[in-house]
């Protein structure tokens, strides 16, 4: 089992996440990071470090984000890792309640 960025992440990119990460699982792309489901090892330590509760563990990504499973699994192979807190984007907190923000997802 994995762990999934889902929709809450693009356009904040909060990085909390990864400075707990035992196994530097995270990628990171331009407005967005995920998570690389065949490096990380469900310890799911990084669940209450996000500030915008976007990551779940797979079986409990929400139905309208489903598609968020393939989109880490996807974007992982392409994105750099990222094993480093940086400061999110400009407009994160402004971002961080808006929903549907995939038609934002620069891929």
């Amino acid at each position: 089992m994995t762990h999934v960025v889902t929709d809450a992440c693009v356009l904040c990119k909060y990085t909390d996440c990864v400075d707990v990460c035992p196994v530097d699982c995270f990628h990171e792309g331009p407005n967005t990071l995920v998570i690389n489901p065949n490096e990380c090892i469900d310890c799911a330590v990084c669940v209450p470090e996000c500030p915008s509760e976007a990551i779940f563990a797979e079986e409990d990504v929400p139905a309208d984000q489903q598609e968020y499973i393939a989109l880490n699994a996807e974007l992982s192979r392409k994105w750099p890792t990222i094993t480093r807190s940086k400061d999110p984007l400009p407009d994160a907190d402004k971002w961080k309640d808006v929903k549907n923000k995939i038609i934002h997802l620069i891929k």
